[in-house]
């Protein structure tokens, strides 16, 4: 299992030296001082041995390379062990395992498996699984044969406990008991902080009982706001309309009634008004008359016209049928009918002479007429017909005009005489009017400013309404400031509603005494009492894990004695044959200490049992000794060499590396010895340092190590398989 040692920097080996070991005993050899010893403690050392007594210093630093004349000390030292893992000894998955230990001259160590930075602990467990132990009872250094003998009974147990393999035990036993030591440690803490927030808990559920009473509260408060809030907007809505309708109201009433004042002081602050009306009705029946003169005169004229046109009309008809007729009776009647009628109507110079100027007209259009020849008679007479015609229509045109002016005149005048009535009919009614008015006026700026008062009053109801909205929804929330409107507020008296706001109060303050909503309370609640449920859950986590790990210890426990129990009778079979072997006859075995009190308690008793020390028990022949400070030191190192056998035949050890354990040997023993390794290479990879050279026979390498004047240890090897070969 063992392939190779590789040392670099490590005490005497100042360069990289490297010893195969391609058999089952290899033996190294060499003078005094030559560095021999060092090769088992850069076992020990790569192994992760921290006793610096161990490897024969006092310090890290004295594991270096401390340099010579010749050549410079080193800055580091380094081991690698490589083993064959082919079979899976090591609990991991190469074929070939290198550990490999370096130490700096400030004391530090590195540990690497192949090459990856690991810690002691790595080492140690995979050592472990491969009956390589901490204790080192597989190595057995210069000096230490008796070791094992010279151990205290504990010390003991733990060297067999190593040798029979059940250190792996004791690792998983260790590591549960840190894990149960921890997590009582928990369970300690957790306990201790269910305990601080129990009181905290309990005074939050207390204040959560009172946030359950205010819930009710606040629904109530809900209830009862929702309802006064409605009928108060209702109710605040109806008396704006209506105050701002009856405001107008007063208002286009006081504005009329001052307009009326304002027109009754205007008219007694002047006095031509009336003369005004007279003189405009006396002006307007004088249009009236002058209008009808003119009409008079024109109608005259007209018929004037209409009598001429019809007399042409009959004389162009004479004329046509008589060239040069008489002058018809009716004509000349026609004539003097028309001259009487223009002298009748001149009542005035000017209407004389209006009238002596149609006289002449008449004359000379009968003269025209009646004196012309036919032909020019009758053309003469039907211009004239046209030409009164024309005249005919522009007169009537002109009367029609004159009707219209007439009868506006006419209209104008009685309007005037109806004004001047009316004037006179309020000059009477004016004190009655005034006083009126003035009470209407005064009765209608009190009442806009009953109005305005309304107004305010509506103005701080609305506003102590917003406040009532402002500290219900701070109460209660949205809820309590969302609600249907109404169309229209409730018939009833206002006392009801003032009622409704006083209850609203009560609620109110009893729910501000209840501390509001406790949102951050309830909160603060939950949280807490998600904590302490999470703990308790923590809790019977750790009870149950604390259990699973007490009943692994006591597996452990079990198992740990049952199989040193197992141990402890082959290791005392083997080492009593061993023992007789080297002495010739006697016996020797391992006891158990007797544990104190154990008649007391079985538990106690057993546990005792778990952890007593190994005492060794030796009979010699032909002698009477009993105890070990009896022996001799050839006896002793006899012994320890029987039972370091003893202990390697039952659960060999991968290797074995003996350091001049057969030192104090005679040659008869020498020989004994030699067939005690022969026998145990046969389970066991040996490496044997000696100076015996029976126990040299015995191996199938020899390695020689020699120090020249640098100080530094050399190797030179010889493998006798292939020396006897090549003598031959």
């Amino acid at each position: 299992m063992l392939k190779r040692l590789e040392i670099v920097g490590f005490k005497s080996f100042a360069k990289k030296t490297v010893l195969d070991f391609v058999n089952t005993t290899t033996a190294i050899v060499g003078p005094n001082g030559s560095g021999k010893s060092n090769v088992a403690e850069a076992f020990r050392f790569a192994l992760g041995e921290q006793s610096m007594k161990s490897m024969r210093g006092k310090r890290a630093e004295d594991l270096i390379w401390g340099g010579s004349h010749l050549v410079p000390r080193a800055n580091r030292a380094a081991v690698v062990i490589v083993f064959d893992n082919s079979r899976r000894q090591f609990k991991i998955d190469f074929d070939e395992v290198a550990i490999e230990r370096a130490v700096f001259r400030d004391g530090t160590s590195e540990y690497s498996i192949n090459g990856s930075r690991v810690r002691l602990r790595d080492i140690e467990e995979l050592l472990a699984s491969a009956n390589i132990g901490e204790t080192g009872h597989h190595i057995i250094s210069q000096g230490e044969a008796d070791r094992i003998l010279l151990a205290s009974p504990r010390d003991r147990r733990a060297m067999l406990e190593d040798a029979l393999g059940l250190k792996m035990y004791e690792f998983k036993k260790q590591e549960a008991l840190k894990k149960l030591e921890k997590t009582d440690d928990n369970i300690a803490q957790v306990n201790s902080l269910r305990r601080e927030l129990a009181p905290h808990l309990r005074f939050l559920e207390k204040q959560v009982e009172r946030l359950e009473r205010a819930d009710g509260l606040r629904a109530e408060l809900v209830k009862l706001a929702q309802a006064y809030f409605a009928i108060e907007d209702a109710y605040l809505a109806h008396e704006r309309l209506r105050v701002e309708r009856e405001k107008h109201e007063a208002s286009e009433r006081l504005a009329v009634a001052a307009s009326e004042l304002a027109s009754i002081e205007e008219r007694e602050t002047t006095d031509t008004e009336g003369l005004k009306l007279s003189a405009a009705a006396r002006e307007a029946e004088r249009d009236a008359e002058r209008i009808a003169m003119e009409r008079a005169a024109l109608a005259r004229e007209i018929g004037r016209v209409e009598g001429a046109l019809a007399a042409a009309k009959e004389r162009s008809a004479r004329v046509a049928r008589e060239p040069y007729a008489k002058v018809p009776r009716e004509d000349l009647l026609t004539l003097s009918h028309e001259v009487n009628k223009q002298s009748e109507e001149a009542a005035s110079p000017e209407a004389v002479r209006a009238a002596l100027t149609e006289v002449a007209k008449l004359i000379r259009a009968f003269v025209s007429r009646f004196a012309s020849p036919a032909d020019d008679l009758l053309a003469d007479e039907e211009r004239a017909a046209y030409a009164l015609e024309n005249e005919r229509a522009e007169l009537l045109d002109k009367d029609g005009r004159l009707s219209e002016e007439h009868e506006r005149s006419k209209l104008a005048a009685a309007r005037a005489r109806e004004s001047l009535a009316a004037y006179d009919e309020t000059g009477r009614e004016m004190r009655r009017r005034t006083l009126d008015l003035a009470q209407s006026k005064a009765r209608e700026e009190n009442a806009l400013a009953a109005l305005a008062a309304s107004e305010r009053e509506i103005a701080r109801l609305a506003g102590a309404l917003d406040r009532d909205k402002a500290e219900a929804g701070a109460l209660a929330g949205l809820a309590a400031v969302s609600y249907e409107p109404l169309a229209a507020a409730p018939e009833e008296h206002r006392h009801a509603q003032e009622e409704r706001k006083r209850a609203l109060e009560r609620v109110k303050i009893r729910l501000e005494e209840t501390g509001g909503t406790g949102e951050d309370i309830r909160q603060e609640h939950k949280e807490t009492k998600e904590r302490e449920a999470f703990l308790a859950a923590e809790l019977d986590d750790l009870a149950k894990s604390a259990a699973s790990l007490r009943e692994l210890i006591s597996d452990l426990d079990a198992e740990l004695a049952k199989h040193f129990s197992e141990g402890l009778a082959k290791v005392n079979t083997a080492f009593g044959g061993y023992f007789a072997l080297m002495f010739g006859g006697g016996g020797a075995r391992l006891t158990l200490e007797e544990a104190e009190g154990a008649e007391e308690d079985e538990e106690i008793a057993g546990d005792a049992q778990r952890r007593a020390g190994i005492e060794i028990a030796v009979s010699l022949p032909k002698k009477k000794v009993r105890a070990l400070m009896q022996l001799s030191g050839g006896e002793r190192a006899l012994t320890s060499i029987a039972l370091i056998f003893a202990m390697s035949q039952v659960n060999p050890p991968p290797f074995l590396i003996l350091d001049e354990t057969d030192a104090a040997l005679d040659e008869a023993n020498s020989r004994r010895y030699g067939d005690m390794i022969d026998n145990l290479a046969k389970r066991s990879q040996l490496i044997v340092i000696t100076h015996n050279r029976e126990t040299m026979s015995r191996a199938g390498v020899l390695y020689g190590v020699t120090m020249g004047h640098d100080g530094i240890s050399k190797l030179l090897s010889v493998k006798f398989d292939e020396a006897v070969a090549v003598a031959k």
